[in-house]
């Protein structure tokens, strides 16, 4: 059974760790360095105080923050291996625990010629790294990252419990929640940098998403003002029944701690019948396909168009998107730097098809 409350773990249970880190501003490699000091002995304290924990978990952008400044973010972006995560292996071999890492950027396999990557790390209790997951989809309009490469990964993480990590944005879409899960995740680790005004919705999707999936999930995010966010915290630890095991508040240096049972969710993905989304996705109505004699295992086949156009012809599924929004990637009602605002014949354009609904 999975619990909250405690500060130990059994050989069923993975104790996973939170931590509400305050988001820092950073201008350069010596501060960024510094501030990593910092994340280690964090990792090496929170163990002393809750002896069963496996795994901790940091926020996106904990380790550098944000470079508001492009060369700045050229400047710190790092080699995976490299220092940062030398010295994040070492603390982690250290406490005997696993940790997430948040690398805001990762040099680019054409750097300085092109922009980093968003990037977690998962190491392990022998300070090795074992999954590197690039954010595929970035904050648009307002992260510059280089969408990421890698697809979502899972792995075998402490006691044997299959893990995926996905980053802020990435959350907002059901696909990547689905993807890791029929990939075997059990515990899907969503680290972000999330603000207000969206606080939330972002509690509630991870929560949803938690349900739909048949999944734990380990929110961790950063708390504090940056000089230009506020960051809401709201780090959390979820049941695979999508109700919170733990949520912090608005705390700077905030920590949730749950046990989540191994046992508990692959009985319940086994077992369950009415809920059991993952199952009953790929096996439609099971249920009227038996008492028709067409067969046990109901409807394999996909029937969503769209997801179908997607996969086989990406251009098309892209107009199709654009039909029910914009064809730009700027709206001339709302400058964001560095995006181009559509032309005026777009403008009215956009303005023509709305007002006669010729899309």
């Amino acid at each position: 059974m999975s619990r909250h409350g405690d500060i130990s773990s059994s050989a069923d249970t993975v104790g996973v760790c939170v931590f509400q880190y305050p988001m820092p501003r950073l201008h350069t490699n010596e501060e960024v360095i510094e501030n990593a000091k910092k994340i280690c002995e964090i990792v090496k304290g929170t163990k002393i105080g809750l002896p069963g924990m496996d795994l901790i978990v940091f926020p996106e952008y904990s380790t550098m923050g944000i470079m508001y400044d492009r060369q700045e973010m050229f400047d710190t972006a790092c080699a995976i291996p490299g220092p940062l995560t030398d010295m994040f292996g070492e603390a982690c071999k250290e406490a005997g625990v696993w940790g997430v890492f948040s690398l805001t950027g990762e040099q680019h396999e054409e750097h300085p010629k092109k922009n980093p990557y968003n990037t977690l790390v998962l190491i392990n209790d022998k300070g090795e790294i074992v999954q590197k997951y690039r954010k595929l989809l970035p904050w648009t309009p307002i992260e510059g990252w280089t969408p990421g490469n890698l697809g979502t990964i899972v792995t075998e993480g402490p006691k044997g419990m299959k893990v995926s990590m996905i980053i802020c944005d990435d959350g907002n879409y059901p696909e990547i929640w689905r993807d890791c899960a029929m990939k075997g995740a059990e515990l899907i680790i969503r680290p972000q940098g999330y603000m207000y005004p969206a606080k939330d919705q972002q509690v509630q999707v991870s929560k949803t998403m938690a349900w739909c999936n048949q999944v734990y999930v380990a929110v961790a995010n950063a708390a504090g003002f940056d000089g230009v966010y506020t960051y809401f915290g709201h780090s959390a630890i979820i049941g695979s029944d999508g109700r919170t095991l733990g949520e912090c508040g608005t705390e700077s240096n905030g920590i949730q701690y749950a046990q989540l049972s191994i046992s508990g969710i692959r009985d319940a993905r086994a077992n369950d019948q009415s809920q059991n989304q993952l199952f009953k996705l790929t096996h439609r109505g099971y249920t009227g396909v038996y008492a028709n004699g067409d067969g046990e295992k109901g409807v394999a086949e996909c029937p969503f168009d769209w997801y179908k156009t997607w996969v086989n012809n990406p251009k098309l599924a892209q107009e199709m998107a654009e039909k029910v929004t914009r064809k730009t990637i700027g709206v001339s009602c709302c400058p964001v730097a560095g995006i181009p605002q559509p032309t005026e014949e777009e403008d009215e354009l956009l303005e023509l098809t709305n007002e006669l609904d010729l899309s």
